[in-house]
């Protein structure tokens, strides 16, 4: 996909799909394991998921890349070729797709803050984000989604980096606090512009909070910026079950009809993070189709 082209996908409200880890939980993954290895040893648990996604409405499906990045693998103990894992969690989520949707390869951040210690400069994370998005952009995707970034800095890295190896359009969304601040400094709004003038095609927030808490931060956002603006929130506030299962306080109603209200702040590319399922992206689409 081109950049152009996603520019004209995104005129009308561009649906993504949910979240992926906390249904990999409910189906059964461990947690500790690699999801990425846990994946593709059990292809079936992600295929289904995403299937139901695209049944659902959605026209995005995220890859099962989030961990894929050499600095996420080592922390693992996971050695293994970066550019072979990234191949086939990309293949599993065009399999799931059945070219219904488009594919989205998933990055996301190491962990830690450029320049904040002598270890992780800014050009480390450029050197990380360009060997993920290469070995993504070689296996074919449709575009590159930047997430969960709590730092400004690292997600310039990576926004940078993939306009360094690859032409396709990028999305990049952070998670910040209720108000709009960013964990790592800064406020979404500021990060917002910057990401934008690396080359973002999109910018938002995802993670973060439920859909009822960030109305203003889109606001702010859709006003900093002249590209689509994303909200991708979780479905409301976790709470740990008394088998410490953790659950989600918004259903899929409430999650939907919060969801308008940020598609009124400005957001045009909407999905949900945390906690929310297929009936949640079920939802969103019959509001949006309304």
């Amino acid at each position: 996909m081109t950049k152009s082209e996603f520019q004209k996908l995104t005129e009308q409200p561009l649906l993504l799909d949910g979240a992926t880890g906390s249904n990999l939980l409910a189906a059964g993954m461990p947690r500790g394991v690699s999801p990425e290895r846990w994946v593709l040893a059990r292809p079936e648990a992600l295929l289904r998921l995403q299937r139901a996604y695209v049944d659902a409405g959605s026209q995005v499906l995220y890859a099962p890349t989030f961990g894929a990045n050499r600095a996420m693998m080592a922390s693992r103990g996971d050695g293994g070729d970066l550019t072979a894992l990234n191949r086939a969690l990309a293949a599993l989520s065009r399999e799931a797709a059945g070219g219904r949707a488009l594919v989205a390869g998933d990055v996301t951040t190491s962990g830690k803050v450029p320049d904040a210690a002598p270890d992780y400069t800014y050009a480390d994370a450029l050197a990380l984000y360009r060997e993920q998005i290469a070995a993504l952009d070689a296996a074919g995707v449709d575009l590159i989604v930047v997430e969960t970034m709590f730092s400004a800095a690292e997600a310039m890295a990576a926004v940078e980096a993939a306009g360094e190896v690859c032409a396709l359009p990028v999305l990049c969304t952070l998670t910040v606090e209720a108000d709009g601040s960013l964990f790592s400094g800064g406020t979404a709004a500021e990060a917002a512009a910057a990401l934008e003038a690396l080359g973002a095609d999109a910018v938002g927030i995802n993670c973060s909070v439920g859909p009822d808490q960030l109305e203003a931060v889109i606001s702010s956002i859709r006003g900093a910026v002249g590209v689509p603006v994303a909200a991708k929130p979780n479905a409301g506030m976790p709470s740990i079950l008394p088998d410490g299962q953790v659950a989600y306080s918004m259903g899929p109603e409430d999650f939907a009809r919060h969801m308008g209200a940020l598609r009124r702040a400005g957001a045009s590319v909407l999905g949900g993070c945390c906690g929310t399922t297929p009936e949640h992206i079920r939802a969103l689409r019959a509001l949006l189709d309304r």
